[in-house]
């Protein structure tokens, strides 16, 4: 189906707006009024730009307390209308949206709107224009869609229909299955948004808390099954009011927002882009540092063995058991730090991974490289992380390790590792697009949201998983969109003994994250420990969480850059990851200035 987005849903002048929905592979836009009204471009200077750029006007927006209105306020209706009709015969649009009046002149009158709204429709066919009514959530006397329909049926003009808009239904609780009854040709308009499951103010609620389709808690693709089995065919459109969209940059918000459309499509059975190909689990985490003796000095520390060096580039690789860590030394600035740059990824079908990644419109990456190196397909993830798509060690698939001649053996002491999560900090205005992109491109399942409290504001995390936890990536936002660089990334690592394994790190001269002795005092009171049990987490410095499914417990390393490591024990099924603990985690972190050591 063809897809379109209203201007309000995008940042920046509306000439900006429509580049970005036309980069992004939008067929249509809906123009809001007061983008049209800021712009310095005539209606018809709009009208050819929208054409240049291969976009049809699908909906001009918003016509406001229309109906049921005592007789002399109506004919001032007509008057504006009138006007409006005029104005959308120069932008070329042929459907306009009447939203149900908040008006508090309206009269709570269903046949006096009928009546109104025929009348008007009749005006708008007079100029070649349909009118698309539709039930604001917080409409004085009309609020739901099928009394927005009823109302539609009884005035029985050929020039009127509704446009259904999902978060007006969904946010009321409205059951979308009686969509089904409304003829598809008397659906003039299908507008789609999403959002976070908030008990709030429904207007507030809608002017600032919209998302994307995908990235809150409405069904918006059963609504929209509904919508088709009622036989519309018009465009998908999205309308979405969102403080943090109004701040990003119109392009990437574009690419966002369709990628949402590209996946609900397929959820809907409309589109059948590649198959997901998820990961099985984390081939390596690559490290981009100035300087790479503090990090090297940390791994060593963590048992890890420096086994192999890159053909042509300065990248080290160092392992342990299943544990890899790649140290690039290439392209790094000082003023960067050390940072998590890159992460391989195994899949059963790299090459299928790459061509569902580029469908749904992720940023291929491209390589140098030399002769003889292995052919990785590579992509962006919207904070920048490069994510490799690998085969390692299966036979006639190329394997990321042939680019590297081994300097060591692989000491076995210790225990085997693993990576048990990785965390990604994200730009500010990209949380929703990177838990959209790690669900609808790698196939990740997104759990819920979770609030941390930082020492310098609120720290918001998500993390996404395979079904069986073997990839695990948390996805953190900084409390101020200043504050980016301000939290690090981590690498956790798996472990069946924290005990031992922190009792090594300290014994190879690793820096422990000292935590303070009251959130011991606070453990004694919430759990029963054996004896001497909650005595040795104090002396290494390892948390406790406990879930319905098992226990946590864990423990850092003091940061090198913008990157430090996690060992974790996970037993008994538990499944997250120490949430509760994180204000201690951050609270320590600021307290010995890790986020600028080395």
């Amino acid at each position: 189906m063809r897809t379109s987005i209203a201007t309000v849903s995008l940042s920046g002048s509306l000439t900006e707006k429509l580049t970005a929905a036309s980069r992004a592979g939008f067929d249509g836009v809906e123009i809001f009024e007061n983008d049209l009204l800021a712009s310095p471009l005539t209606p018809e200077e709009i009208r050819a730009r929208c054409a240049d750029l291969g976009l049809s006007i699908d909906l001009y927006q918003p016509m406001r307390d229309i109906e049921a209105l005592p007789e002399e306020e109506f004919a001032r209706v007509l008057r504006r209308a009138r006007h409006k009709f005029e104005l959308m015969g120069r932008l070329g649009a042929d459907t306009v949206l009447v939203c149900s009046s908040v008006s508090p002149h309206a009269l709570d009158d269903d046949a006096l709107a009928a009546e109104q709204l025929s009348r008007l429709s009749g005006l708008a066919e007079d100029h070649g224009i349909r009118v698309a009514y539709e039930a604001l959530a917080w409409g004085r006397h009309i609020s739901t869609y099928d009394h927005a329909w009823q109302v539609v049926k009884s005035a029985g003009h050929r020039a009127l229909g509704t446009c259904l808009d999902s978060f007006h239904i969904l946010s009321r609780g409205s059951d979308p299955k009686g969509i089904e009854d409304i003829p598809g040709e008397k659906i003039f308009f299908l507008q789609l948004a999403d959002a976070p499951l908030l008990a709030m103010d429904v207007l507030q609620w809608s002017r600032h808390y919209r998302c994307f389709p995908g990235q809150g808690g409405f069904d918006v693709a059963g609504l929209v099954r509904h919508v088709l089995r009622a036989g519309y065919d018009g465009p998908l459109s999205l309308e979405v009011f969102n403080d943090v969209f109004r701040q990003s940059e119109a392009g990437p918000t574009a690419v966002d927002a369709r990628r949402s459309l590209l996946t609900l499509q397929e959820t809907v059975g409309l589109a059948a882009p590649p198959a997901p190909a998820p990961p099985t689990g984390i081939a390596f985490a690559e490290l981009v540092t100035p300087d790479a003796a503090p990090v090297s000095a940390v791994l060593g520390a963590l048992g890890f063995t420096r086994t192999a060096r890159h053909r042509g580039k300065p990248v080290d690789l160092w392992q342990h058991g299943d544990a890899r860590v790649l140290v690039n030394t290439g392209p790094a600035e000082r003023r960067d730090g050390t940072r998590l740059a890159a992460v391989g990824l195994e899949s059963p079908d790299p090459a299928g991974a790459a061509r569902r990644a580029e469908a749904l419109l992720a940023p291929v990456l491209p390589r140098r490289r030399a002769p003889g190196d292995a052919a990785l397909e590579a992509v962006a993830a919207p904070d920048g992380t490069e994510l490799f798509f690998c085969a390692t060690g299966r036979p006639g698939l190329p394997d990321w390790r042939a680019d590297f001649e081994d300097v060591a053996h692989l000491s076995h002491d210790g225990e085997p590792r693993r990576v048990d999560h990785l965390s990604l900090t994200q730009p500010w205005h990209q949380f929703d697009e990177a838990a959209l992109f790690h669900r609808a491109v790698l196939g990740l399942r997104p759990q819920e949201s979770v609030d941390v409290a930082d020492p310098y504001g609120l720290l918001r995390s998500r993390a996404v998983s395979t079904d069986d936890g073997a990839v695990r990536i948390v996805l953190t936002v900084g409390p101020a969109p200043t504050d980016d660089t301000a939290h690090a990334q981590h690498i956790a690592l798996a472990t069946d003994d924290v005990v031992a394994a922190a009792r090594r790190y300290r014994a190879a001269g690793g820096t422990p994250l000292p935590i303070p002795a009251n959130y011991y005092d606070d453990l004694a009171a919430r759990f029963e420990f054996a004896d001497g049990e909650l005595e040795t987490y104090r002396e290494l410095g390892i948390l406790y969480d406990r879930d319905a499914h098992g226990t946590f417990r864990h423990c850092y390393t003091h940061t090198v850059g913008r990157v430090f490591f996690e060992l974790v024990q996970r037993d008994g099924g538990y499944r997250g990851y120490g949430a509760a603990n994180a204000p201690v985690r951050l609270a320590a972190q600021h307290a010995v200035r890790g986020f600028t050591g080395g």
